[in-house]
C-alpha cells in the first residue's frame, strides 16, 4: 500500500505536498508491531513531506549537534563517515522507531583494566541507564535513547582521557550490534577514543585524540515535547457535551502516562489541549499518532506537534493550519533529519474513497471507458446534456455497487 503511486499523486494535487507513503510497508515481527502496522494500513495514515530533508554528511553532523546538544560535543573532535546515509527518508524505518522505540544499547570498552569502570557505571545509572553486563574493562548498558547514549559516552571518554585512558564506545539497537560496531570502529580508525553510531542508515563516529579543551560539566538539556490541540472543540462540545470532551482528553492523558512514559504538563481538566514531555522523540510521535487515531474514532480531530521545547511543539502543531483542504486535517507534525514531516490520518469518508479506488481499479477503468465512449457518441449527435446524465448515473452505480 505504501507504494501506491496513483493515490500519492492524487493526494499531492489535493494537499500541495509530497506524499511519502500511504499506510506502511513495514513488516511486523511481533504482536504489538502487527497491531500498529494494521492500524497504519487500516486508517490509510499518510506520511507527508512538508519540508524535504537534505541528507548529506554535513547535515548529519548538524543534526547530531542539534539533537545531542552542541555544548555536549567538545570542540576538539573528529567526525567520520564510515558509511553514507540513505539519500531519502525511509518511512518503514520511521515506523520501526515509533513502534519499537528509540531505546539503544551502549557498549563501553576500556583499553586496560581500570577502577574508573566503577565511576562510569555510576554515571550510566544516574542517567537512567540499566547495566546489562559489567566487567573490569567492559560495560553493556540499556539507555533511554541514542542521544542519551552518545552524551553519556562522550562524558565517559572525557574522564578517561583526563586519566590517560583510552575508552571506546558504540551504540546499537541490540547489545550485540553495539559490540560489533565497536569492533568495526577499531578497524576503521585504530585504537583511539571514540563513539560509533548510526544515523539514517549510515555509520558514523566521533573520535577524540586529545583531552577535551574544556571539561564537560552539566549537560545541555534537550527534551521532547508533544502539543495536542482538539480542532473545533466548541462545536464538538455543543454536539456531544462537555463530559465527552473530558472523557477523550483524559483517555489521551492516561495513554501518554501509562504507555508512552510521558509526563503531562499544562493540562486542565475540561480543556481542549495539553503538553507532555517524553524521554524520546519516537515516543512523542507514537503518542501523537495514537491520540489522532483515537480522536478520529470519536468523531473529532486533533492537530499535534513534536518539538525540543514547548514553544517548538506548539509551532509544529500550528503547521496543521497550512496543510488543509476545505476542512481541517488531523495531523501530527515533527522534524526529521533537517526536514519537516507530518502524519495525516484521513477521515472515515476519505478512507472509504481510498478503499474504493484501491480495490476496484479495473472496474473504475471500465466505467471510465464506458463513460468516455458514450459521452463522445452523444457529443457527436449534439446531445451534450445526455452525456452529463450518463456520467452522473454511472458514478452513482460505481459507488453503490459491490
Amino acid at each position: 500500500m505504501a507504494n501506491n503511486s496513483l493515490l500519492k499523486w492524487i493526494f499531492k494535487l489535493i494537499l500541495k505536498y509530497n506524499i511519502v507513503s500511504i499506510g506502511t510497508k513495514y513488516v511486523p515481527s511481533s504482536t504489538i508491531e502487527s497491531e500498529y502496522v494494521e492500524m497504519f494500513n487500516f486508517t490509510k495514515t499518510m506520511l507527508i513531506e512538508i519540508e524535504e530533508a537534505k541528507i548529506t554528511t554535513e547535515s548529519i553532523f548538524y543534526n547530531l549537534l542539534r539533537d545531542v546538544g552542541e555544548k555536549n560535543i567538545p570542540a576538539n573532535h573528529k567526525f567520520y563517515e564510515l558509511k553514507p546515509a540513505e539519500s531519502e527518508i525511509e518511512e518503514y524505518a520511521l515506523v520501526s522507531n515509533i513502534i519499537t522505540g528509540n531505546d539503544r544499547y551502549l557498549y563501553v570498552e576500556l583499553s586496560v583494566s581500570n577502577p574508573l569502570i566503577n565511576e562510569f557505571s555510576k554515571i550510566i545509572l544516574n542517567s537512567k541507564g540499566e547495566i546489562e553486563e559489567y566487567s573490569s574493562t567492559e560495560i553493556v548498558a540499556h539507555m533511554l535513547s541514542k542521544n542519551d547514549a552518545i552524551k553519556i559516552a562522550t562524558k565517559i571518554i572525557g574522564i578517561g582521557l583526563s586519566n590517560e585512558l583510552n575508552v571506546r564506545a558504540a551504540v546499537g539497537m541490540t547489545a550485540a550490534a553495539a559490540v560489533e560496531r565497536s569492533i568495526n570502529l577499531n578497524k576503521e580508525i585504530g585504537k583511539l577514543s571514540g563513539i560509533g553510531f548510526t544515523k539514517l542508515g549510515g555509520e558514523y563516529a566521533l573520535v577524540f585524540e586529545n583531552r577535551f579543551s574544556e571539561p564537560m560539566e552539566d549537560f545541555e538539556d534537550h527534551q521532547n515535547y508533544l502539543f495536542i490541540d482538539m480542532i473545533n472543540s466548541t462545536l464538538f462540545t455543543n454536539k456531544y457535551g462537555k463530559d465527552k470532551l473530558v472523557e477523550i482528553m483524559n483517555n489521551i492523558k492516561e495513554f501518554i502516562i501509562n504507555e508512552c512514559e510521558g509526563t503531562i504538563e499544562g493540562y486542565r481538566e475540561g480543556g481542549d489541549d495539553l503538553i507532555a514531555k517524553f524521554p524520546s522523540k519516537s515516543l512523542a510521535i507514537k503518542a501523537g499518532l495514537d491520540a489522532a487515531w483515537f480522536t478520529l474514532n470519536n468523531k473529532t480531530k486533533i492537530r499535534a506537534g513534536v518539538g525540543r521545547t514547548r514553544r517548538e511543539a506548539g509551532e509544529r502543531a500550528q503547521l496543521a493550519d497550512e496543510v488543509t483542504t476545505r476542512t481541517p486535517l488531523s495531523l501530527v507534525n515533527f522534524e526529521l533529519a533537517n526536514g519537516v514531516y507530518a502524519y495525516y490520518i484521513p477521515s472515515e469518508f476519505t478512507r472509504t474513497i481510498l478503499n474504493f479506488i484501491m480495490n476496484k481499479k479495473m472496474k473504475m477503468f471500465a466505467i471510465f471507458l464506458f463513460v468516455f465512449v458514450l459521452s463522445y457518441f452523444f457529443a457527436i449527435l449534439g446531445y451534450y446534456e445526455l452525456g452529463l446524465g450518463v456520467i452522473f448515473l454511472v458514478i452513482i452505480y460505481g459507488l453503490i455497487s459491490k
